[in-house]
């Protein structure tokens, strides 16, 4: 036998081990399509990008075992809406229209996906929310409701967030929102709150526009009405620019700063600069994989080393957006194992089935229902602060790595 006919035949041979390594023989079924919609254009986020490793990490640990339907392999697509929701709306359209396609992890920005919810209604495209966090994503009135979320909620941040203030004895606190979707919800959120509550008494309310270039006056009249502390509901930009400016301010006008978590989407500490250890600033979190279980951080680890080369909390940015885009493309998985399917719809019905998930950031029981599409709750949520190395590390508890 010559030597190229005993090469062929050797490569023929091992073609079935070439397949189980990862390459896809010709005959082998379609890749699963999952679809990132994101603002992986705009200048300093992490957001999109976090989102994107939580869905490649879980992938990578769900191919390892095998795949999906008997060995099917999921493919990621994304699309950049640069925070800006006429692009957001032409991504979806265009991912609902893929053959193949399975689902949209959406961003962080919950106007662009509140935009996109009547083309999600219309498409009835799977649409999985592991960031943007306004209450009507959900609360859409879709019947059925193909969005589902693993992250905060608005009516859960903003009572967390009042709530931060009593227990520190700011009896007085002001509310310093963006003028969109986002604040507005978490206005409503915040009225429902004293409504039921008589500490703390909102001060006042105070607006501000997306790429204002100064928030220091919208800050002053909250002080005037007599804030002693600040809820801020900003983007790492906005959020930025504000430390900045308080810094500037003698000690004694510049009060705390209890942060939703738009700025954990950011590169906020470096944008802050020194003025951040100038000024008390917390941001309300999910997740911290600071406290990760370590049989599930040792199990993300494992996932995530290979691709990404990560071996510690730290090495993590926007972390919420990782932890959450991981345990909800497992979920997502799981859906599509007990449906015996990718048809859209069967996977949805799967979605409200699932009995359990042992997942990175809490063991679900069940992940969702069908009269609840919210993945997380009030007791997932804790406070951390900034370090100077950029790290987001849990106010209420002494940090611990992760064995």
């Amino acid at each position: 036998m010559d030597c190229s006919r005993r090469h062929l035949i050797q490569a023929l041979a091992a073609t079935p081990l070439c397949a189980a390594a990862g390459l896809r023989p010709a005959h082998a079924a379609a890749p699963i399509l999952i679809g990132i919609d994101g603002e992986f254009s705009l200048h300093n986020s992490r957001s999109a990008q976090a989102v994107e490793m939580g869905v490649r990490i879980a992938i990578d640990e769900i191919e390892r075992r095998g795949g999906v339907l008997g060995g099917r392999r999921f493919e990621v697509v994304t699309r950049d809406h640069g925070s800006i929701a006429a692009r957001g709306i032409k991504n979806v359209r265009e991912f609902a229209a893929m053959p193949g396609l399975l689902a949209v992890f959406a961003g962080r920005y919950s106007p662009v996906v509140l935009e996109e919810i009547e083309l999600i209604r219309e498409t009835r495209t799977l649409l999985m929310a592991p960031w943007s966090s306004a209450d009507a994503i959900v609360d859409n009135g879709m019947r059925p409701n193909y969005v589902f979320r693993l992250s905060l909620r608005d009516s859960l941040a903003m009572p967390r967030l009042l709530r931060a203030c009593a227990e520190r004895g700011f009896s007085e606190v002001g509310l310093l929102l963006t003028n969109t979707g986002w604040g507005r919800s978490n206005r409503k959120a915040a009225q429902a709150y004293t409504e039921r509550n008589r500490s703390p008494r909102i001060a006042g309310t105070a607006w501000y526009n997306f790429r204002d270039t100064s928030l220091i006056e919208p800050y002053r009249q909250l002080l005037e009405a007599g804030a002693r502390a600040i809820v801020l509901v900003a983007n790492d930009d906005e959020a930025a620019l504000l430390v900045r400016e308080m810094a500037a301010l003698p000690a004694a006008q510049r009060v705390p700063i209890l942060s939703h978590w738009g700025v954990s989407g950011g590169d906020f500490v470096r944008q802050a600069g020194a003025a951040l250890w100038e000024v008390d600033f917390q941001v309300i979190q999910t997740f911290s994989f600071f406290q990760a279980r370590p049989a599930a951080w040792r199990r993300f680890v494992e996932a995530a080393r290979p691709r990404y080369g990560i071996e510690r909390p730290e090495q993590i940015a926007a972390p919420v957006g990782v932890a959450h885009a991981y345990d909800l493309m497992h979920i997502l998985a799981l859906a599509v194992e007990r449906a015996g399917s990718t048809e859209r719809a069967q996977v949805r019905d799967a979605l409200e089935q699932l009995r359990e998930h042992d997942g990175l950031i809490k063991r679900y029981a069940p992940p969702f229902t069908p009269a609840r599409h919210e993945a997380l709750d009030e007791r997932n949520l804790l406070l951390a602060r900034y370090r100077p190395d950029g790290a987001l590390v849990p106010v209420d508890d002494q940090p611990r790595k992760a064995k």
